[in-house]
């Protein structure tokens, strides 16, 4: 560590005082200083110096450097986000841009102090594999990256005990771990996923700690639960009942990349949104509660057209159960009607189905894949319409796309021409008709069709995915008033910069949780305990926050 020489001064001159401090690495510059600031508090000419007016006193001393940067980090507050994934890039650089000159025009306004001025954030990301946390942490300022497995209780709760707040990104089984961890060393926890039952039983402890649990602060569940539950508030305060409630969310390609017969693409691999085709469903409409079975949730999809946005031919299918919504939002007695629905591009549920009929989505080990074997896939195909290969003249005849989709028909997989000739493109575009061999490492139908989906159902480096969230409440008043129509529509797209590309969905997951982060950080959420964003001092800053931080919401009331 080299020397240098230091010099405080403070000079009085009538009712003005300066204080001042220099240094340098040379102590022969450093008395030329000395010189010039002690000319300054000699009389001029036969002026005698008046003592009282103007005065100078020197101090000279030696200087110690130590190491900025370490001393910066100590001085900021600590977030920790557990995993590495794409949502985990977008909550880094929200959190470690506070006190920067990009933040101003949205932190400044939502944060109403100098928090960001006095208390920058240092943000580390923990993933098992150090590369990932390295190259999600790229380019972003204030950030440390470091190995970490959450199953190495030593090193998590290290790593824990060093900051204010964790957000977990790591899958939901994980939660209730780094959970235990945070009650323990009294540290709060944000994480995106559904709340469970093994983290609403660390309700009382986390209140006993002191701390809070944060959960369901992403997009579905997160921002749905802010903009439906603003809605709600709002209308209960004026008396309101709430008659209806509609809501509907899809992560979808935008519509330049939305160029398959599809019209869907997969940020992450296709069988968790296949499997969550095949769920059940429940709701209420006017009244009457709907059960759909899972086999039959693709064919009860329905068209769907948001005023705000006329451009989109949109269609909805009924998501898992909307009842539970009804009563965490408290509506169960008042509302005739709770449904939550998916999003997809219209034409899509009708071609999953007859996709479904055909036997693509059954996870059962196929005979002709079993013990190593490796047909084609249009072998495979021809198998699942019921042409046997022996059959040389049915199997010649199916080459093209008018000829599978008339055996598609024939074999009653879908009744109308239209799907059963939609259905025969994405079967070509996926190329599920071709020569080549199967994988011997797929065992059944499914793994089939997510071996394609992934391959040809994938963004390219420059297309955007979209997500897009929308609620439709209905409130009557007393009084005989007018019944309104409030509407709430979130879109946003995925973002280019720098030669990156952020999705869409990374965006609104991860910007969410980040937020969560940074309310607790700032204690502007008081309430300690397990948590859900569908209280006012939850939902009312962040979505400030979201919105002052570039997401277009829309609100209309009619």
């Amino acid at each position: 560590m080299s020397k240098r020489f230091g010099l405080s001064f403070i000079s009085y001159h009538k009712t003005i005082i300066v204080l001042g401090q220099v240094s340098a690495d040379d102590g022969g510059v450093l008395d030329q200083i000395i010189d010039s600031l002690t000319s300054i508090a000699k009389p001029v000419g036969d002026r005698p110096l008046n003592i009282e007016t103007n005065n100078i006193s020197l101090r000279l001393g030696e200087v110690q450097e130590s190491d900025k940067k370490e001393d910066d980090i100590k001085r900021k507050s600590r977030v920790l986000i557990l995993g590495a994934g794409r949502v985990c890039q977008p909550a880094a650089e929200l959190l470690s841009s506070i006190g920067s000159t990009s933040a101003c025009h949205w932190s400044k306004t939502c944060l109403d102090d100098d928090f960001e001025e006095q208390n920058n954030v240092h943000v580390i990301v923990g993933s098992l594999y150090l590369q990932d946390a390295e190259a999600t942490i790229e380019d972003i300022p204030n950030t440390t990256a470091v190995q970490l497995d959450v199953m190495d209780h030593a090193n998590l709760y290290k790593y824990i005990s060093e900051v204010e707040v964790v957000i977990s990104l790591l899958p939901a089984s994980c939660h209730v771990i780094v959970a235990n961890a945070c009650v323990e060393l009294k540290k709060h926890l944000v994480t995106a996923s559904y709340v469970d039952d093994s983290m609403s039983t660390l309700d009382a402890k986390a209140k006993s700690a002191g701390i809070t649990i944060l959960g369901e602060m992403g997009l579905d569940p997160g921002i749905d639960h802010m903009m439906a539950m603003k809605m709600i508030d709002q209308a209960h305060i004026r008396k309101g009942k709430v008659r209806s409630f509609t809501s509907y969310c899809g992560g979808l390609p935008s519509p330049a990349a939305a160029n398959n017969p599809l019209a869907y693409k997969f940020s992450w691999s296709p069988a968790g949104a296949i499997r969550a085709g095949r769920n059940p469903a429940i709701y209420r409409s006017n009244g009457e509660t709907v059960h759909i079975a899972g086999e039959n949730l693709y064919d009860s999809a329905v068209k769907l057209r948001i005023p705000e946005l006329p451009a989109f031919a949109l269609e909805c299918l009924p998501n898992r159960n909307s009842l539970v919504y009804g009563e965490l939002y408290g509506i169960a007695h008042e509302a005739l009607t709770v449904f939550r629905g998916t999003l997809r591009y219209e034409g899509f549920g009708e071609i999953m189905g007859a996709l479904a009929r055909i036997g693509y989505f059954s996870t059962e080990p196929h005979p002709l894949l079993k013990d190593g074997k490796k047909p084609t896939f249009r072998r495979f195909l021809l198998e699942l319409l019921g042409t046997k290969g022996g059959h040389m003249d049915v199997d010649a005849t199916l080459r093209g796309e008018k000829d599978i989709a008339e055996r598609i028909v024939s074999r009653g997989y879908c009744k109308d021409q239209g799907t059963a000739v939609n259905t025969a493109k994405t079967i070509i575009f996926l190329g599920l008709h071709e020569e080549n061999e199967v994988p011997s490492s797929c065992q059944s139908a499914f793994d089939v069709s997510c071996l394609r989906m992934e391959e040809r159902l994938a963004y390219s480096s420059t297309e955007q995915d979209m997500v897009l969230l929308h609620h439709e409440v209905e409130v009557d008043f007393p009084d005989d008033q007018v019944t309104e129509k409030h509407r709430a529509t979130l879109l946003e797209f995925g973002r280019m910069q720098n030669g990156k590309t952020t999705t869409a969905m990374a965006l609104t997951v991860g910007i969410p949780a980040a937020i969560g982060a940074l309310l607790l950080l700032r204690n502007k959420i008081k309430t300690r305990g397990v948590l859900r964003p569908i209280e006012p001092e939850v939902y009312l800053p962040a979505l400030d926050i979201i919105q002052a931080y570039g997401f277009k919401l829309m609100e209309k009331v009619e």
